[in-house]
């Protein structure tokens, strides 16, 4: 007895499942098979953008801190000068203060030498101390023939020019007590006479 034969439908048959090929060789070709293109990724340019904030903040920080720094060494650079000043002014007072203390003494070394009364070890000391006084910035002033200066010489006696031809100036005709001074600073001024002179002498 035979078997009756049963035709099959033609076409695709539904097998219930799906079969994807992903490889990435292309098993007739034997090519690479294209990536898929990405999608448009929103998070990375997201990402992106926060990096650029940080990156301003941190640019911004930096720009503050460098005024800071910068304010900070000009304000101790202003202090260290004011330091500077005060010292030397503190300095050139207790210059100042010693200096005359001894112009007394100066004075007595002047005297006895214009009565050549400066002899012997008086002598040496008077040298020196006239030396250490000198390194110290002591210098004099006051002489016969200067114009008198009112900020530099105290007047004591005054001889007026009675011809009254044409301009006078003022000059110093003797020195009653030499002027010290140290540096721009007057410690004592000159004590003079003086006396009007045509100005053209």
């Amino acid at each position: 007895m035979s078997t009756p034969h049963v035709e099959q439908p033609e076409g695709p048959q539904d097998t219930g499942f799906t079969v994807t090929d992903k490889r990435r060789i292309d098993p007739e070709t034997g090519e690479v098979r294209g990536a898929s293109p990405a999608p448009a990724d929103s998070d990375a340019q997201a990402e992106a953008e926060l990096v650029e904030a940080d990156v301003t903040a941190a640019e911004l920080a930096v720009a503050e801190l460098t005024a800071d720094l910068q304010r900070v060494h000009a304000e101790y650079a202003n202090y260290r000068k004011r330091v500077d000043r005060d010292r030397e002014v503190a300095r050139d007072t207790a210059t100042a203060g010693a200096l005359t203390e001894l112009l007394p003494i100066l004075d007595d070394i002047n005297r006895a030498r214009e009565h050549e009364e400066l002899e012997g070890a008086f002598r040496s000391v008077g040298e020196a101390l006239e030396a250490v006084t000198a390194r110290l910035g002591l210098t004099t002033f006051g002489a016969v023939g200067e114009e008198f200066d009112p900020t530099h010489h105290e007047a004591l006696t005054h001889e007026a020019d009675e011809s009254g031809e044409g301009p006078t100036v003022t000059v110093v005709t003797a020195v009653y007590q030499s002027g010290y001074a140290l540096g721009s600073r007057v410690l004592r001024p000159a004590r003079v006479g003086v006396a009007d002179q045509p100005a053209t002498a």
